[in-house]
């Protein structure tokens, strides 16, 4: 065997081998960037449905949340026969924080704004409990810290609940 020959036709296979390599590859390079093009741009798209999806849900818990902390929904839920004044502060305010903690997480899908809105919500009703009891007598029942609370509530010009509500609300409808 001649190592000339050898090298000689080694090498003629080698170039052949690139060249029609080059050749198929510029022949399917664009099939190939088009591919992966529209490869990216269907997973984008997915991802952009669970980003929907997953906001249009912290909306909806933050709409419950609101719902749930709202005095008239709150002392309905937690008022029982003979409670004490300060069994109906204690079980409110825990229900109000337990709520909120429950739903902080949501703050990652919901404008800024929104959230601040719904944090000083919260703070809101707190104060609200708090001040209503400071007004109330010592020897007081839940039912006049209900009465007191709803009270103050029907005096408000404007609902803040509602106030809120509508604000999540138009967030929502922000995303569409």
């Amino acid at each position: 065997m001649d190592v000339e020959k050898f090298l000689t036709d080694a090498g003629v296979l080698v170039v052949g081998g690139v060249a029609t390599i080059s050749a198929g590859y510029y022949l399917i390079k664009g099939d190939i960037r088009n591919y992966l093009r529209l490869r990216f741009a269907f997973q984008k798209k997915d991802e952009n449905q669970q980003l929907l999806s997953l906001r249009l849900q912290a909306h909806e818990r933050l709409i419950v949340f609101i719902e749930r902390i709202n005095p008239t929904n709150l002392f309905i839920r937690l008022h029982h026969q003979g409670i004490s004044l300060q069994e109906l502060q204690a079980a409110a305010l825990n229900e109000i924080r337990s709520e909120f903690q429950h739903n902080v997480s949501q703050q990652l899908y919901i404008s800024t704004a929104s959230w601040k809105v719904v944090k000083q919500l919260k703070d809101d009703t707190i104060a609200t409990v708090n001040n209503a009891v400071k007004g109330l007598p010592a020897d007081a029942m839940g039912v006049d810290l209900s009465r007191k609370v709803l009270q103050h509530m029907a005096e408000l010009e404007s609902n803040p609940y509602d106030l809120t509500l509508d604000l999540i609300k138009k967030d929502i409808h922000q995303l569409f």
